[in-house]
C-alpha cells in the first residue's frame, strides 16, 4: 500500500517516512503542496498524510483539489494548526481524520491502520494462499505455523501478490506498487525480489505456495501443483 506524506519539514519527514516503511509501508513524500497536488492528479495512493502549512501551497487547498477530482482517498491531517476552525474546516473539505502535532508514533500508525480498513469496507481482512496469510492489521506474514521473515522489499511484492492471489500481477503493476517515484531503480528489480521470495517460499508439505512467472502477463501467487 502506498502512502502520500505531505510534509515539509525535513527532519520530520525522514523519521516518518523511516517509521512508515519499517511499518511495511511504501511511502512517496512531496515537501510543499504544488508537487503534492500534481502526485495527486497523476498516481493513486492508498492514504494521504498531509501536512496544512506547506510551500507554494496550502495544505487546505491541496485537500480541496483532490475532493474536486471525485477522488475518494483517505486523508489524515497531521498539523501544528490545531485550533478548531482548522479541524472543522479540514474536515468540512472532506478529510478523513485529524492529529495535531506533536504526536505519538503508535496513534499515528493506529489512526493509519483504522483509516486503511475503514477503506477496504469496514474490516480488517486476512489475505491467504495455501498456508501462507497476511494480516492487514499487523502487517504481518504467516507461512504455516510460523511468521514469515521478509525485508522491506520483499514484503512490499508479497502484499501486492497475495492480494490478488491466483491472478497475474504484471511486472510493471508491481513496480509501481513497490517503488516510490525518487527510488533509484527500474521495473527489472522486481526479478530480484521475486527470486528471493521463491527461495523463501520453497518447503514440503500442503498448501506451499509458489510464484509463477506467465510470459507476457507477469507473476501468479498459487498454491503448488503437488508433484
Amino acid at each position: 500500500m502506498r502512502i502520500l506524506l505531505i510534509e515539509d519539514h525535513v527532519e520530520l519527514s525522514r523519521w516518518l517516512t523511516k517509521a512508515l516503511q519499517d511499518a511495511h509501508w511504501s511511502v512517496e513524500c512531496a515537501m510543499n503542496g504544488a508537487d503534492a497536488d500534481s502526485l495527486l492528479h497523476t498516481q493513486q495512493y492508498a492514504l494521504v498524510i498531509l501536512d496544512l502549512t506547506l510551500p507554494k501551497m496550502d495544505g487546505l487547498e491541496v485537500l480541496k483539489r483532490l475532493r474536486a477530482r471525485g477522488s475518494k482517498t483517505p486523508v489524515l491531517i497531521l498539523t501544528a494548526r490545531g485550533g478548531l476552525q482548522d479541524r472543522v474546516q479540514g474536515l468540512n473539505l472532506g478529510a478523513d481524520d485529524y492529529l495535531a502535532k506533536p504526536f505519538e508514533l503508535v496513534e499515528l500508525e493506529a489512526r493509519v491502520k483504522a483509516l486503511l480498513r475503514r477503506a477496504q469496507g469496514g474490516e480488517a481482512p486476512v489475505y491467504s494462499c495455501g498456508a501462507l496469510s497476511f494480516d492487514t492489521v499487523s502487517r504481518m506474514f504467516s507461512y504455516g505455523d510460523a511468521a514469515l521473515a521478509l525485508t522491506p522489499r520483499e514484503h512490499a511484492v508479497l502484499e501486492v501478490l497475495i492480494s490478488r492471489a491466483g491472478r497475474a500481477v504484471s511486472k510493471e503493476k508491481l513496480f509501481d506498487e513497490v517503488f516510490a517515484l525518487v527510488d533509484d531503480a527500474n521495473p527489472d528489480a522486481i526479478e530480484i525480489y521475486i527470486h528471493r521470495l521463491r527461495k523463501k517460499l520453497q518447503r514440503d508439505g500442503d498448501g506451499v505456495v509458489a510464484i509463477t512467472t506467465l510470459r507476457g502477463l507477469g507473476y501468479l501467487l498459487e498454491v503448488a501443483a503437488k508433484k
